[in-house]
């Protein structure tokens, strides 16, 4: 459910010529790295090299509490949605054939490694760092990546010269609605059981973005007087992101705290980029990557033992512990991101030439149109307009 409530949240921001190839980015991750997890991914991240290729050996034994193969497509979807959230910083100009492409390396050789390094067995898991449902696995290492991703591929042509407006507000609030539905599943599945773990993780999930929705609406009164949707929808992601990593390792009453904390660096941090010349078209750093960091470093401020005996208690040693984390993953995935979205541009044009973009990638990338311009319609064949 969420990879294609990202879509239509994504889908409502950007201009109505492009609303069909926005959603088609995060449709296309539900197969391209769908796939790349069953054949490679899955072990990368959880096996030893080679072990689970082709799902090779995954059936339905135990994995902890659910059969492995559950386990499987349970990760899978994380996989996924995490691909899919890169698209967010280059929407409106990257071609679909090389996104699609470079998702599916950037699955294979970025997510399924920091998976491993922090849930399969690998050191930041083994230094203790606290991740319960993806903070740094899913959020920071794709807000790495978007940003990369943005300045690599470059701002749109008509960026910072003419007001680029949301063509769908509800679309956007639906996306969000759906998210936050499908957020409950990220989180509290992720205790891998029907426990008190879960209901934590589920009861936080509720609260940290009911907060952060409630100070995301109180800054936007206070600075502009008006109470925006988008503003609404944006803050709801927000606390999601932000209440991620620390879902099932701290109290309700820390939750609320979190989600109240963690709107603040994202909100500003959306504001100053607004003023730069980063291209980053729906915000998946200051989102993503502000809110998962906020979220991660609280986790080792906030998580208490009482509510998680198998987790640690706040301290400046844990917090230490998740900085750690936050910058290894910070550097990997910026650095491999930038290697791989390169490689793809060495063989392929990344963006789309300045007359397409124009047009809208709707037409230019699929043919089709979100929304049909009556008897005026522009109709692409066999690479001539007419």
């Amino acid at each position: 459910m969420m990879t294609p409530a990202l879509g239509f949240f994504y889908g409502g921001m950007v201009r109505a010529k492009n609303a069909l190839n926005t959603l088609m980015m995060s449709f296309s991750a539900l197969g391209f790295v769908g796939l790349a997890w069953a054949f490679f991914g899955y072990s990368f991240a959880f096996g030893r090299g080679s072990q689970y290729f082709l799902l090779r050996g995954v059936g339905l034994e135990a994995k902890g509490t659910i059969p492995h193969l559950l386990f499987f497509a349970y990760q899978g979807t994380f996989a996924i949605i995490t691909a899919a959230l890169i698209s967010g910083a280059i929407v409106e100009r990257m071609r679909f054939g090389p996104y699609v492409v470079f998702i599916t390396l950037w699955s294979l050789a970025v997510y399924a490694p920091v998976a491993h390094w922090v849930w399969g067995g690998g050191w930041i898991g083994n230094l203790g760092a606290l991740d319960f449902a993806g903070g740094t696995v899913v959020h920071v290492n794709a807000a790495a990546a978007a940003m990369v991703c943005a300045v690599v591929v470059g701002a749109r042509k008509d960026y910072a010269r003419q007001a680029i407006l949301p063509q769908n507000v509800p679309f956007t609030l639906l996306g969000a609605g759906l998210l936050w539905l499908g957020w409950f599943g990220f989180n509290a599945g992720s205790a891998l059981a029907a426990n008190g773990i879960a209901a934590l993780a589920f009861v936080n999930t509720m609260l940290a973005p009911t907060a952060t929705l409630v100070v995301w609406t109180m800054l936007d009164l206070v600075r502009t007087r008006k109470a925006t949707a988008i503003g609404a929808a944006t803050g709801i992601v927000v606390g999601l992101v932000a209440i991620t990593p620390a879902a099932g390792f701290i109290s309700p009453r820390s939750a609320i705290l979190l989600g109240c904390i963690a709107a603040v660096p994202s909100y500003f941090a959306l504001l100053y980029r607004a003023k730069t010349r980063l291209d980053d078209s729906l915000d998946v750093v200051a989102a993503h990557g502000v809110g998962g960091i906020a979220g991660a470093l609280l986790t080792g401020v906030f998580a208490s033992k009482e509510w998680n005996p198998g987790g640690a208690d706040g301290s400046v040693h844990q917090l230490g512990v998740q900085a750690v984390a936050v910058l290894a993953t910070l550097a990997y995935s910026g650095v491999v991101t930038f290697i791989i979205v390169k490689l793809v541009g060495l063989v392929m044009a990344l963006r789309t030439n300045p007359r397409d973009e124009g047009l809208g990638l709707d037409v230019t990338q699929h043919g089709e149109e979100a929304y049909s311009r009556g008897e005026g319609a522009i109709l692409v064949l066999d690479g001539r307009t007419d």
